[in-house]
């Protein structure tokens, strides 16, 4: 499997289980969207929290240059260390959600 294909499973993977969640408090569902072409990938949670419209993005992710870039990550899931389980290494994850001099502290690529 080359290594797209890989990127693409593992977090097609993440993005399936989270898809998953049944909330209590939302009369809504996560839906993911995949852009396989381009490599960008999504879960939206959509519905109704009382009389307020929710539309959020919990998760985002994209492969580019060969590394997957975590664009958004706003659940207590750890998605890196998730990556790396799934064999992905260190210096292929990007923190996109820092600054890229931040990025230099972290054990991940900062680009």
């Amino acid at each position: 499997m080359d290594k797209i294909k890989k990127y693409q499973k593992a977090i097609l993977k993440v993005l399936n289980d989270y898809s998953k969640i049944k909330y209590a408090n939302i009369e809504g569902e996560n839906q993911l969207i995949a852009d396989t072409k381009n490599h960008r990938y999504q879960i939206i949670t959509i519905g109704w929290e009382g009389n307020t419209f929710i539309h959020d993005c919990p998760m985002h992710f994209d492969i580019i240059n060969d590394k997957i870039w975590i664009q958004q990550n706003m659940t207590e899931w750890d998605v890196g260390k998730m990556f790396e389980e799934m064999g992905v290494p260190k210096s292929d994850i990007v923190l996109g959600f820092l600054k890229p001099s931040t990025r230099a502290f972290t054990e991940y690529a900062v680009a």
